[in-house]
């Protein structure tokens, strides 16, 4: 098959989603690809490493025209839509509930999409990274040129460090704990699995404050704390908010909500920022709320991040669509789009729209299939008719 590494094109956005070490083993299993220029340049890999290890320097306009199967990290951006041809696999990261013109383009143009993003079986390196990088871009935000109440983390000799309230003790949630706890900040993690706070605590020896996650609890400490990092993956269907914009106005001015899991409905004062103009303040908090924080560290990012994707992209080019989703149901759980046919359960509930099971489309029901939990807590029975 022919492969396409495609530059991503969203506004600061620094990643790549394959280094030359890995397009050297798709070379390696007797695949063509084609790289766009200047697709690694950010991240610290020239395109001179790509043609290195076998790949040719192309263009997005030829790598759309020609390449069976294209890669990015990023949503396809409205530019991309019209490029997109019937038959032509994608995988990138979709986020297709919250994205519904994507979602029609996919739907469209008929191409078979996966969503990297559900795809991941221990877990995304973007998390990792988004949850370490989040909270030291909140502490920079802290800083009284910013608009912030000038703490400093750790405090001083006589001057107390910052008392820190984390939503969500996942990937995310773990490694903002690790870095804020090491550089010495007051944590408390607010969760609902209560297996999951007993870890963290004992971990910590009992040194980062554990609570469970509901209104009353948020409601009591938001007046005490100094920045809130949110680590919540929301459900969308979910119309209540977490923190409201009253909860908010009793968070002392120049206090920090550094929103790294850019959901809407968790913080009602967020808005989506972004690298280039990453702060604003509202009711006197100051807001980081950038979608793709794991750009910051672009060079890190790509290396953990490809290493996670590539057996993906190697199985697709190797084994075709069906039998990859076979063998793994991370994989066929990322499915978004086949053949002009919607895949993806949360996307359905969300937007309202019939979907057909993976496992129906691709003709795998009857074979042993390797097992994934669901991606999210939605749930649709809008099936399209003729798969019912």
């Amino acid at each position: 098959m022919k492969l396409g590494v495609l530059k991503d094109i969203k506004k600061g956005e620094y990643r790549v989603i394959l280094t030359p070490g890995e397009v050297s083993g798709i070379v390696e299993d007797g695949h063509e690809v084609l790289v766009e220029h200047d697709a690694g340049k950010s991240a610290g890999f020239p395109d001179e490493a790509y043609v290195e290890v076998g790949a040719a320097i192309s263009t997005q306009d030829e790598i759309y025209n020609t390449c069976d199967m294209v890669v990015k990290v990023k949503e396809i951006e409205p530019s991309e839509y019209d490029k997109l041809r019937p038959g032509q696999i994608v995988y990138t990261c979709i986020h297709p509930a919250a994205h519904r013109q994507e979602v029609d383009a996919l739907l469209a143009k008929k191409v078979t999409s996966f969503a990297a993003e559900d795809t991941h079986r221990h877990g995304s390196p973007n998390c990792e990274a988004a949850g370490k990088a989040g909270v030291l871009l909140g502490l920079h935000a802290m800083m009284t040129f910013n608009g912030g109440c000038g703490k400093f983390v750790s405090g001083l000799g006589t001057a107390p460090g910052i008392k820190v309230l984390i939503l969500g003790c996942g990937i995310v949630g773990k490694a903002a704990i690790e870095v804020l706890q090491s550089m010495g900040a007051w944590v408390t993690v607010a969760a609902t699995n209560i297996g999951h706070l007993r870890a963290i605590s004992s971990k910590y020896d009992g040194k980062v404050n554990t609570i469970i996650s509901n209104t009353y609890n948020i409601k009591n400490i938001l007046p005490k704390v100094d920045m809130v990092v949110n680590c919540v993956r929301w459900d969308k269907s979910n119309t209540k908010f977490l923190i409201t914009r009253d909860m908010v106005k009793t968070m002392h001015p120049g206090s920090v909500i550094v929103d790294i899991s850019n959901d809407y409905g968790v913080i009602e004062t967020f808005h989506e920022t972004t690298l280039d103009d990453p702060i604003y303040i509202e009711e006197g908090v100051v807001h980081y709320c950038v979608s793709n924080i794991p750009s910051a560290i672009a060079r890190t990012t790509s290396i953990a991040y490809a290493a996670s994707v590539e057996k993906h992209i190697r199985s697709i080019l190797n084994n075709g669509v069906a039998e990859a989703c076979a063998r793994d149901g991370f994989l066929r759980r990322g499915l978004v789009t086949y053949d002009g046919y919607l895949t993806h359960e949360e996307t359905s509930q969300i937007q309202n729209r019939p979907w057909v099971q993976p496992e129906k489309i691709l003709h795998l029901e009857g074979r042993k299939l390797d097992p994934a939990p669901k991606n999210t807590v939605a749930e649709s029975n809008n099936f399209y008719p003729e798969f019912c």
